[in-house]
């Protein structure tokens, strides 16, 4: 969900707002409100979680968060990926506001977050230079993959993969194991 936009938020304005169980963000001045999300969302985000720190802890080189954990982008741009992978680095300082790299960034598809995740966060990220940048669509059982020079996503339909800067192997997952029946 988007709210009105009545004035141009920044990040200290959104750290004041009450803890009422929303997740709030802003981009630019834009601030964005997003409820809890549905069970489709938690279910393909903990399989995400589960697969990417298994990875992780066989790659020194990476880190693996999950949302709530605040990325800053400058005092007008605070974001909370669903998931997020950053130099383990950057990890071992144990402060959000200490990441400079995001590494990837995903978001999964929840009705009241498709627009902010395809739109307004994809761009941030784009132009953060982010690597890259997977929206997570557990109802049409797909993956877009986004890089910062893309115009359009790279549909994903069999298997997820990722190769970070400075990993001696590749993630991969089977999207059949992301969204299997449960």
């Amino acid at each position: 969900m988007v709210m009105a936009q009545t004035e141009y938020w920044t990040v200290e304005m959104v750290q004041a707002l009450p803890d009422d169980g929303n997740r709030y963000e802003v981009v630019h001045g834009e601030l964005l409100v997003t409820p809890s999300p549905n069970f489709d969302h938690q279910d393909a985000a903990a399989r995400l979680i589960v697969a990417l720190r298994a990875y992780a802890d066989r790659e020194p080189a990476v880190y693996v968060a999950m949302a709530p954990a605040d990325v800053y982008f400058g005092t007008h741009s605070l974001v909370q990926p669903d998931l997020f992978a950053i130099p383990r680095t950057e990890a071992r300082r144990r402060d959000w506001k200490s990441v400079e790299h995001l590494l990837l960034a995903i978001e999964v598809l929840s009705p009241s977050s498709a627009r902010a995740d395809r739109f307004t966060k994809r761009r941030l990220y784009q132009s953060q230079g982010v690597p890259l940048y997977w929206v997570v669509d557990a109802g049409r059982g797909v993956v877009e993959v986004w890089t910062p020079a893309d115009d359009r996503p790279t549909l994903c339909r069999d298997v997820l993969r990722w190769h970070p800067a400075g990993a001696e192997t590749a993630f991969e997952l089977q999207l059949s194991e992301l969204f299997a029946p449960f």
